[in-house]
């Protein structure tokens, strides 16, 4: 029809196609990470050897204030930040659970249990724990008065606290909530139902009771740990009293 474009000439069946271009072999992987001289990695190392040097606490404070910095950066309010630094250190907890017992049993050459007491599990954090995490125990363990269910650890010097600058208008934020996480995490393992473990600053706890001035003099970073276990945790530890347990 006129007005009309003609439609494209028809290909032929037996039309020969260019000779595809041949494509490369691939490259065989080769991994960026660096490996120290005698070519063993962390994976190699022995759980029950335990370290003989200190960490570098310059490194671990690089790290540690990397850590705090991003999770501020995606975080809008203080109590945001806690709970994602509780997180953080909350898987931490639940392996360290398995190390620490392992590392008992290879030292003493003796079976090692977990803690089926509530008392067992706590002086297990305050000695044990601490002391594989800050090469110290904890200054003091102690029981609520007015709470069944709630237990305290007093740390007067934590070492994640050491060279965090807080600005006045985050007075409140202790960064001491990365190791409640791991506090949580190791109750958790060791079936332990948690309704929680907070980390406070002993000077705000302090200014109820008429001491704040007091207890910021002497220990200025001191952190009062506060765990809180679930009903059904105390409830087990009571009906083991009973039986006479």
């Amino acid at each position: 029809m006129p007005g009309m474009a003609k439609p494209p000439p028809l290909t032929p069946l037996n039309h020969r196609l260019a000779d595809p271009i041949p494509i490369p072999p691939p490259k065989p992987f080769q991994s960026r990470l660096r490996h120290p001289s005698s070519r063993k990695t962390i994976y190699d190392r022995n759980l029950s050897r335990t370290q003989t040097t200190p960490t570098s606490l310059p490194a671990f404070a690089y790290l540690f204030h990397a850590l705090i910095t991003h999770h501020h950066s995606q975080s809008g309010s203080v109590s945001d930040i806690e709970t994602r630094l509780n997180r953080a250190g909350y898987p931490l907890g639940i392996k360290l659970l398995d190390l620490l017992l392992y590392r008992q049993q290879t030292a003493t050459q003796r079976p090692a249990t977990r803690p089926t007491r509530i008392v067992e599990l706590l002086q297990f954090i305050h000695t044990t724990l601490w002391r594989a995490l800050w090469g110290r125990t904890a200054d003091a363990l102690e029981q609520s008065t007015t709470k069944r269910n709630e237990y305290m650890i007093v740390d007067n010097e934590p070492v994640v606290n050491t060279y965090i600058s807080i600005p006045r208008e985050m007075s409140q934020l202790n960064c001491a909530a990365f190791v409640a996480g791991i506090v949580e995490g190791m109750c958790d393992a060791a079936g332990f139902g948690m309704e929680g473990v907070t980390a406070h600053w002993a000077s705000a706890q302090g200014e109820a009771k008429g001491e704040g001035q007091e207890v910021e003099e002497m220990w200025p970073g001191k952190t009062i740990f506060l765990l809180r276990l679930s009903e059904e945790a105390v409830g087990r530890e009571e009906a083991i009293k009973a039986n006479g347990g």
